[in-house]
């Protein structure tokens, strides 16, 4: 069995694009200021869930990796129990508009069905219209200049958004544009002491060559003698973790509408030949219109052929991993078939009182019981994904990720329009767009340790990528 050294402790959260930001705008470019438009809570008079309790705007510092890989993340126990809800660490970024494309907050509607109605039609209330052929946005194969490119001179730090065990994400303004970013501190020592150095830099390249509307966006690194500086857009509304433990589970629309657009950013990274490895509702964050954004991207890496690492979360761990099988992009598409089932359901298939040696062995056992409220649609789509058999797992198989999105429980999704974010979102998270509104995150004791001090840099040798 893997040694739990090398798994997260906590599992984390997401950030989402904005749909009026098209043409992100750098901290350090001056913009003409946008007023966005206040928000009318009366849209979510039935419809919204309780407040997110859980910091998910911001690059994640909740889930680490003990000894292996990812950047910061809040150290605790593997959270499985549904009723629990835990603070997201900050790790994604969302763009904001161009000084010539000043953006208002589009008004999406928000639906009133996440309370769980009867399951029982997987057609009826869906977001996503009819299908059509599939179009999805190219690549960007260019890599954006990330490196020293901002100072802590350019920022006021407001508050803490998130802690972690290598440091801490904050919100601050920009003193140029007046905009808001989540800025995302690792202390080296901690870095090499739990020897993550590897996985930070790997985190840091990824972010830098990844670029797409359900994926967080790195603005730009930079360091001083004792820390190590991301700079990442503020993702006003939470995880899709805080979301899913306040509602029990989802409808199969809702579920369905989230999946696809996870499935968009998956195909988009795996054509990169970039592994997530760590999908689950706490790395899901959601902008202030409700679309996703998939943050920390600490166990990410390039991989054109075979792994071997051990690291994920316990409960979203394929079989190939958790016998210590080499493997490749097929463990996304597992932990997608477990995030949907955990959507749909309110727990993974494979938890088991929150003992992770016990979720191996349910894991290797690869029994899955589905309740009676699953639509056949997507049991049928779980078992294709939710299965050791390689050859026989959706997103694995020839067709690839064309498989899954080919598949009958995604027949309604138009999936040209959602990588465009051209359908509403379910849910619209109630925040202020554009006001540095952190109501969304949990308050956490503010960082003593005075930033930018001079002095010997005993590791910045290990980061020259920052």
């Amino acid at each position: 069995m893997p040694s739990l050294g090398f798994l997260k402790k906590k599992r984390t959260r997401e950030e989402k694009y904005d749909p009026a930001s098209s043409q992100p705008t750098s901290p350090v470019t001056p913009v003409t200021p946008t007023y966005p438009r206040p928000f009318d809570s009366s849209s979510f008079a039935t419809s919204s869930p309780a407040k997110s309790a859980n910091t998910s705007a911001q690059p994640s510092l909740h889930s680490i990796s003990q000894s292996q890989e990812t950047p910061a993340t809040a150290g605790g126990g593997v959270q499985m129990d549904p009723p629990v809800l835990h603070p997201a660490a900050p790790h994604g970024i969302q763009p904001t508009p161009s000084p010539g494309h000043a953006g208002t907050p589009q008004s999406l509607p928000s639906i009133n069905n996440l309370i769980n109605l009867p399951q029982v039609d997987g057609h009826h209330n869906t977001p996503p219209p009819q299908p059509q052929p599939q179009a999805q946005a190219k690549p960007s194969s260019e890599v954006r200049v990330t490196k020293g490119k901002y100072s802590l001179g350019d920022f006021d730090l407001l508050r803490t958004l998130g802690t972690g065990s290598f440091g801490r994400v904050h919100l601050v303004q920009s003193k140029h544009n007046q905009r808001y970013y989540a800025v995302k501190v690792l202390k080296k020592a901690q870095v090499v002491k739990m020897k993550q150095v590897e996985h930070t830099n790997d985190e840091r390249r990824m972010l830098g060559e990844v670029k797409h509307p359900f994926l967080i966006t790195l603005w730009g690194t930079f360091q001083d003698s004792r820390n190590l500086y991301m700079v990442m857009d503020f993702v006003e509304g939470g995880e899709l973790f805080s979301l899913l433990r306040k509602s029990g589970r989802f409808p199969n629309p809702v579920a369905k509408f989230y999946a696809a657009e996870v499935t968009l950013a998956l195909e988009y990274l795996h054509s990169k030949d970039i592994i997530y490895r760590d999908l689950k509702p706490e790395n899901l964050l959601l902008d202030r219109h409700g679309h996703l954004k998939i943050t920390d991207f600490g166990f990410a890496k390039r991989v054109p052929d075979k792994t071997w690492t051990l690291c994920g979360t316990p409960d979203y761990l394929a079989p190939e991993v958790v016998s210590n099988k080499g493997y490749n992009k097929s463990v996304d598409w597992w932990s997608l078939g477990i995030l949907i089932y955990e959507m749909l359901c309110g727990y993974t298939p494979f938890w088991d009182s929150g003992s992770p040696m016990k979720i191996y062995e349910n894991i290797l056992r690869g029994k899955v019981k589905y309740p009676a409220y699953v639509h056949p649609d997507a049991q049928d789509l779980l078992e294709r994904l939710i299965t050791p058999d390689l050859t026989k797992r959706l997103g694995n198989l020839y067709g690839g990720p064309q498989d899954v999105k080919s598949h009958p429980w995604f027949a309604e999704v138009t999936w040209d329009r959602l990588s465009r974010k051209d359908i509403d979102a379910p849910y619209t998270p109630p925040v202020k767009a554009g006001a540095g509104d952190a109501s969304q995150f949990d308050r956490y004791p503010e960082e003593t340790e005075k930033y930018g001090v001079p002095g010997h840099d005993e590791y910045g040798h290990f980061f020259t990528e920052f």
